[in-house]
């Protein structure tokens, strides 16, 4: 077991009705579908059941592990600190280790209940798990520079995504290199059917019998309303990413998950952006 670094965070007050036959525990309406402390709550009521629900997606692991290695880390990782940003249980965090196995890597996450089950498991000494929320890792002593930063399914969550992005940039070497896993729709008409239609006949139904039809729901709403691959692509770039390429996935995922790719920053941009920043005030 890996030991937990946690903010210390107090409990959100629970919004909760108990008779509510959904699950739907702290939903609120789009855009943040779930308010930021019922979605680590909601998290937090799915961990038990949550590897077991994401082992009916076929290739949901290999298409991590794809997307872990499209950050082209050189050789094992040796020298190499990476940043798992939104580890859940962990499955982001093996896909990260398999890549570069010999690196250092911090996995964070804000909810208490997915991180546990993640530190329960069997991970080398160089793999540290912190409990925070993206906007507060430097309260948790997250702190710099890292050679790579991985997100998987975490920014459709972020109640201000491109906030989020800023924050990976910041915490990046110049150069570091940026993967995103996430569900974002081609734009095509199929690929929604496609959803749709897993949704309605796997993810949401095996979402009920777990007792979690709420959270499942969510994540059809979610995915139908956040960014397409391209509007995501030029929101990373927006962010000042460099080098930005939206890579798709193999199977039945095929314009519906993306790897998103990109590198921070040089020193030369950097010092050049800031200026820019100081000259416009």
């Amino acid at each position: 077991m890996t030991p937990l670094r946690d903010t210390g965070r107090p409990d959100p007050s629970d919004p909760s009705d108990p008779s509510d036959p959904t699950g739907s525990v702290g939903l609120s309406g789009l855009s943040g579908l779930f308010d930021p402390s019922g979605l680590s709550d909601a998290f937090d009521r799915a961990a038990p059941r949550y590897d077991r629900l994401t082992a009916v997606n076929p290739g949901y692991r290999a298409d991590l592990r794809r997307s872990a290695r499209r950050l082209a880390l050189p050789g094992r990782g040796a020298g190499l600190r990476l940043l798992d940003l939104g580890c859940g249980t962990g499955a982001s965090t093996k896909a990260l280790l398999a890549a570069a196995p010999d690196a250092e890597i911090v996995a964070m996450d804000a909810s208490a209940g997915m991180l546990a089950r993640a530190a329960a498991k069997r991970w080398p000494a160089g793999v540290t798990f912190v409990h925070a929320p993206v906007e507060r890792l430097a309260e948790a002593a997250v702190t710099g520079p890292f050679d790579a930063v991985f997100a998987a399914y975490l920014f459709r969550n972020l109640a201000d995504p491109d906030a989020g992005l800023a924050t990976a940039r910041d915490l990046l070497v110049p150069g570091g290199r940026l993967a995103v896993h996430e569900y974002t729709l081609s734009g095509r008409a199929a690929h929604r059917a496609v959803w749709r239609a897993v949704c309605a006949a796997v993810v949401e139904p095996a979402g009920a019998l777990a007792g979690d039809r709420g959270l499942y729901r969510y994540l059809r709403r979610s995915v139908l309303e956040f960014d397409t691959a391209g509007a995501f692509a030029g929101r990373v770039a927006a962010a000042g990413f460099r080098d930005v390429r939206a890579l798709p996935m193999p199977g039945w995922s095929t314009g519906i998950v993306h790897t998103f790719v990109g590198r921070a920053p040089s020193v030369r941009a950097r010092t050049a952006a800031g200026a820019t920043r100081t000259a416009a005030r």
